[in-house]
């Protein structure tokens, strides 16, 4: 997939290219004008001067609201009592233990956040480069998550220094992966399935280690609210080493948002100026993870307030300045985030609701704005380019798929926490088995059919979008239908606790296509382009978790521990019937996609071939569309979300027998069938008795997959 350099500021003109005739001097000239505006004084303007005291205004007066909001009746007059030292005991000790705390708590993660944005972004020169989409708030939960679960006691400090150590192996390898101003899409795809692979971990351990993650998943959704001033004091220190260290490299700073050539021009160590900007943002956001948790999507959000103000003040393009104005703007969206959530939910809910799902959700909105705004150049990505194979290659290859998923379908059978033989089989097959062999293959059984349909489906939704849209990268769960699917089944699990496998796959159904007429609605103009089409998808896919995280901390713990159990992909309680949707339509569709699997190739080529053949593009897109849609919805709510199966098995088949997708589809197929059916098993035999959703497994797989593919993609394109 192709993508397009989005500077934060024209790019300037390379001085190491060969020239025209006069180009000599221009580049000299720009290159004296350059120095001359990084060596130029930094005097505060008066426009930005006032849009600094109008975002400090804004910031106080969302921390007084802040401050005078919560479950106990103390209001404006106890809270400056309360300052005073004139206030009663009982008010005194609420306002000083609680609401003081959760409002400066506020303003230093805000601050923070907002400044490490602001700090990738000028860096990288890539306006979604933030703590969020570089994976850092990821990597500082799975390290703290990993912390925890090993029993270690640590201090705030100490705990600080492990998520920083996490964050910046995260952003190191999205950095790595991404290419710094490589294009928005590359970075966002980079973060995002690291994101997805780390989470998968974290939820991994809370499902393993109950006791010892008690309370983690709530922490996750990011929360300000503080016992006490002790965290805030050990961590407000850290804060201001990070802003200190950022200051003091401005300059530097400025100079590569200008490119890397025009800052070696002017005597910057861009490699050093980077290492430093980057430990000074994971730093920050490390300190602002172990404080509050993740609050989503800050730091992307807080720079891009301040950019809308570049041509009415044009000193925030100057990182001195848009730096601690961001800061600023992050503080006023963390504030201002609580004070709406008690403003709307009221005090005593939005005690158990982070601050973190309201953010999430102003993230996501962001990135579907901003999916309307990102060039895109269409094209085949290098990493899709695959020769045409012999029909005896195809034969070999779908005769050792077959095999190998046969060989896994008998070992999911035979293997779990009571081990069988084969002749035990045949006994229940002929019902001559005892009672202890027929349980066990009753219960069996079906978990293994559903593995096997769901990934099959799953794997022929993504084979489905990803012709249609022309988009080697994309698969339902990366475009926010998996997520839409797994919002209308957690949404009927925590509300109908006896809801049928068939109400779920009813559920899970509307939430699919609800995500799918949103993502493919907005995504169509223009003919699906790739960028446009993934940061809609990540952002629908975005507002999902952060609606699903809300119904989990909402619902009671039963059905809170009930849907975390389905989320992660498990087929655990699995019947016949709860399979049998995912069978009908993966039935269904396989016959209309080998009725049209010459058509389907069409699509998958251009616009004009199509219409010249005679061939009805919207309507082959709408039909191609609405099976992957069913697919989807029914695999979830056949064994919940599982993810990259409809990534990675399109790419092997693809990588295997080549693009023609007479040959593609039956081996994708065997392929997700294969992939889900060994997660499944390995999660339920290799940890015996305790168990891992076949989704948690594919995710752990994928990721890796995934990072190869975007690592092979970035080679071939240099």
């Amino acid at each position: 997939m192709s993508t397009t350099v989005t500077p934060t500021d024209p790019a300037p003109p390379r001085l190491d290219e060969p020239a025209a005739p006069g180009r000599d001097e221009r580049a000299r000239r720009a290159a004296r004008a350059q120095e001359a505006r990084l060596a130029a004084p930094r005097r505060l303007t008066p426009g930005s001067v006032g849009v600094t005291v109008a975002l400090v205004a804004v910031v106080v007066v969302l921390a007084l609201v802040d401050v005078t909001q919560g479950t106990a009746d103390v209001g404006a007059r106890q809270v400056w009592q309360a300052l005073t030292g004139t206030a009663t005991a009982g008010d005194s000790s609420v306002v000083v233990a609680s609401r003081l705390p959760r409002m400066v708590a506020g303003l230093l993660v805000g601050v923070a956040l907002g400044a490490a944005g602001a700090a990738l972004q000028h860096m990288s020169r890539n306006v979604l480069a933030s703590p969020d989409t570089l994976a850092v708030n990821a990597g500082a939960s799975v390290a703290l998550a990993i912390a925890a679960v090993t029993g270690l006691s640590l201090p705030l400090l100490a705990s600080s220094g492990v998520a920083f150590v996490g964050g910046l192996l995260a952003a190191g390898l999205v950095l790595a992966l991404s290419g710094l101003g490589a294009g928005t899409v590359r970075l966002v795809l980079a973060g995002s399935a690291l994101a997805l692979g780390l989470a998968s971990v974290t939820s991994a351990l809370l499902l393993l280690f109950p006791q010892q993650t008690a309370g983690l998943y709530a922490w996750g959704q990011g929360s300000i609210s503080q016992n006490g001033f002790d965290g805030v004091v050990q961590l407000g220190p850290v804060v201001v080493v990070g802003l200190l260290v950022l200051v003091a490299v401005n300059v530097r700073v400025d100079a590569l948002a200008l490119g890397d050539d025009a800052a070696r021009s002017v005597g910057v160590d861009v490699r050093t100026t980077r290492v430093v900007t980057v430990l000074a943002a994971v730093l920050l956001s490390a300190a602002a993870v172990t404080l509050a948790g993740p609050i989503g999507f800050v730091g992307l959000c807080a720079p891009a307030l301040v950019r809308l103000l570049r041509r009415t003040v044009p000193a925030v393009r100057r990182f001195v300045v848009s730096m601690p104005l961001a800061g600023l703007a992050g503080a006023a969206l963390v504030l201002g985030a609580d004070v709406l959530l008690r403003a709307l939910v009221g005090a005593e809910t939005s005690v158990q609701v982070p601050t973190g799902v309201v953010t999430s959700l102003l993230g996501a909105v962001f990135l579907v704005v901003l999916a309307f705004r990102a060039r895109d150049h269409g094209g085949v990505s290098p990493t899709d380019r695959h020769p045409v194979v012999s029909r005896l290659r195809f034969v070999v290859v779908v005769a050792v798929v077959v095999a190998v998923l046969v060989a896994v379908v008998l070992g999911s059978v035979l293997l779990g926490d009571a081990k069988l033989l084969l002749g035990d089989v045949a006994n229940w097959v002929t019902g001559r088995s005892g009672r202890v062999v027929s349980y066990v293959l009753d219960t069996r059984v079906p978990r293994v059919v559903a593995a096997v349909v769901a990934g099959a489906a799953l794997a022929l939704a993504g084979t489905l979008v990803q012709a249609v849209t022309r988009n080697p990268l994309a698969e339902p769960g990366i475009l926010g239908v998996t997520g839409g699917a797994g919002l209308g089944a957690v949404l009927l699990v925590t509300t109908v606790p006896l809801a049928t496998g068939w109400g779920i796959a009813g559920a899970a159904f509307v939430g699919a296509v609800v995500a799918a007429v949103v993502v493919f609605g907005l995504a169509s103009r223009g003919g699906f382009p790739q960028n446009r089409l993934v940061l809609i998808g990540i952002g629908v896919s975005t507002a999902t978790a952060a609606a699903i995280s809300l119904l989990i901390v909402l619902t009671d713990p039963f059905n809170g521990a009930k849907a975390l159990t389905w989320l992660s992909g498990s087929t655990y309680g699995r019947t016949l019937d709860d399979a049998m949707p995912v069978s009908l339509a993966l039935a269904a569709a396989l016959v209309v996609v080998v009725l049209q699997r010459r058509r389907l190739d069409l699509v998958g080529v251009d616009d004009d071939t199509p219409r010249l053949l005679g061939v009805s593009l919207s309507r082959s897109r709408m039909v191609f569309l609405s099976l992957a849609v069913l697919l989807t919805a029914t695999a979830v709510a056949a064994v919940g979300v599982v993810g990259f199966v409809g990534l990675v098995a399109p790419h092997a088949a693809r990588s295997l027998v080549g693009r023609r997708h007479a040959r593609v589809l039956p081996v994708a197929v065997l392929l997700g069938a294969l992939l889900v059916c060994a997660a499944d098993v390995l999660g339920r035999t290799v940890i015996a008795p305790a168990q891992l959703g076949a989704g948690l497994l594919t995710a752990v797989i994928g990721t890796p997959y995934f990072v190869w593919l975007l690592w092979r993609g970035r080679a071939s394109a240099s």
